[in-house]
């Protein structure tokens, strides 16, 4: 089980480890937006910090419906304990979790600001 927080904008957010396998990682705070049907989102800041390779350009549904035109890199992150890599977006916002993420997990958010954010394999 993975244990986040409902911050002060009521957004429920889930620290991550990302980085390369066996090189630099940096801590994150994500927020998990379930109309965003990729992965992971990062800002470019943190992809040129961690010197993430490029995979290639897809296109992404965003929370409105809309699609639009992104960048992937490939990230190891720590999910669940485990390392596993994927695909992260390259996008100026703050960095987000998407469904593909999600997927094959329970999410559970109690919706109060500091309340608590668990994330459970099904």
């Amino acid at each position: 089980m993975m244990q986040g927080v409902v911050n002060r904008h009521c957004e429920a957010t889930l620290p991550l480890v990302v980085g390369k396998s066996n090189e630099q990682r940096q801590v994150i705070d994500a927020v998990i937006d379930t109309g965003f049907n990729g992965f992971l989102t990062l800002p470019s800041s943190i992809i040129t910090a961690l010197d993430l390779p490029w995979n290639a350009s897809d296109i992404v549904t965003l929370g409105d419906g809309s699609e639009t035109l992104f960048d992937l890199y490939s990230v190891t992150i720590i999910w669940d304990g485990q390392f596993r890599e994927i695909d992260v977006a390259e996008s100026e916002t703050d960095p987000l979790i998407g469904m593909s993420l999600l997927y094959k997990y329970g999410l559970r958010i109690d919706a109060v600001e500091g309340g608590i954010v668990r994330v459970e394999a099904l």
